[in-house]
């Protein structure tokens, strides 16, 4: 079922992806644009990857969602952990682990969702190898850039510490609490790595000259290390989960739907008109999204139940914020639009 809002909005940012697709700024891509209650509008264009031989992106393509992690598995668990009463979001780290040292240790998980937590913003982890200490002792044991709540910038290091958190706080590890929501909430397509390669599944950049592509494994480096599962970065989607996922957001009678209310709530300011609350970003009008670096978005109205879902491999021929800038300012602007 299709109304003149999802099927205006897929006809236009279809054509926006098919421009760039055309261009050769990446191989192809996916969207899906609807309004719960309404339905839904899926449109492909150009190829999965010339690996992939005539593959076609669809809306069970797989991608790489790189930091759409953090509001697919970290964000909706901690929300399990608040709804359990087995955490708070303003007391300190250490209150539910209290061998992790300061300064991390005093943080709060509000400082760590609302990247407002000072810590460092590089998140090369490799030196931590082979110490026998565990890494989340060493992510609280480094020196804050700046105070705790003092200012937001966008990090992956909070997230990371919270991927390292969720298993202590919930008794499980992180990839089998992912799968259990993501599950519960019917998206069957959604996986950490590392996966095997299908034509169905989009590889990312070629690191090394004359070395295979980055396919079915993290493209993230510091999600790589962490054996394809962390906070931040390394979950796998397709754009038919995440618009189902996108509905469970926008619907009341969702488990989601009180965690994603009270998170939408504004913590800092990122720009003029433009909030972070826990994990989303919240545009002066009320909508939110967040995107993950391979070329991934998630665009939500709680006003009108309308979303939009982008996945590409934007990365496939290396990083340039430029390819999908227009792509997801339009899809953000079409939320309001009509």
């Amino acid at each position: 079922m299709q109304n003149a809002w999802t099927t205006a909005t897929a006809t236009g940012l279809g054509a926006a992806l098919a421009e760039s697709v055309a261009e050769g700024l990446f191989p192809g891509g996916v969207l899906t644009v609807g309004q719960t209650g309404v339905g839904r509008t899926t449109v492909g264009h150009g190829l999965v990857a010339p690996e992939c031989g005539d593959a076609r992106p669809g809306p069970h393509t797989r991608y790489d969602l790189a930091s759409l992690t953090k509001v697919l598995a970290t964000w909706p668990l901690i929300g399990v952990a608040v709804r359990t009463g087995r955490l708070d979001l303003d007391a300190p780290l250490r209150d539910r682990m209290p061998e992790l040292p300061a300064p991390g240790g005093d943080l709060t998980v509000r400082h760590l969702l609302a990247h407002t937590s000072g810590l460092v913003p590089k998140t090369g982890l490799a030196r931590y190898e082979h110490t026998g200490r565990p890494l989340i002792e060493h992510l609280c044991a480094e020196p804050l850039v700046s105070p705790p709540g003092d200012r937001h910038r966008y990090i992956d290091r909070g997230f990371i510490l919270l991927g390292l958190l969720l298993p202590a706080l919930l008794g499980r590890p992180l990839h089998l609490l992912a799968e259990e929501l993501w599950r519960d909430l019917g998206l069957h397509r959604t996986a950490y790595g590392p996966l095997p390669r299908d034509p169905q599944l989009a590889p990312t950049e070629r690191r090394l000259l004359g070395a295979p592509r980055t396919w079915g494994v993290p493209h993230d480096p510091s999600a790589a290390l962490l054996g394809g599962v962390a906070g931040h970065a390394g979950a796998f989607s397709c754009s038919d989960d995440l618009a189902a996922y996108a509905e469970h957001l926008l619907t009341g009678a969702s488990p989601l739907a009180d965690w994603f209310a009270e998170s939408l709530r504004p913590c800092a300011t990122v720009e003029p008109g433009l909030h972070r609350g826990l994990a989303w970003l919240i545009t002066a009008d009320g909508s939110a999204y967040h995107h993950g670096y391979t070329g991934t978005s998630l665009f939500l109205s709680p006003a009108t139940g309308r979303y939009v879902v982008l996945c590409t491999n934007a990365v496939y021929h290396g990083w340039d914020r430029a390819r999908l800038a227009d792509l997801r300012t339009l899809a953000l602007h079409s939320l309001t639009t009509g």
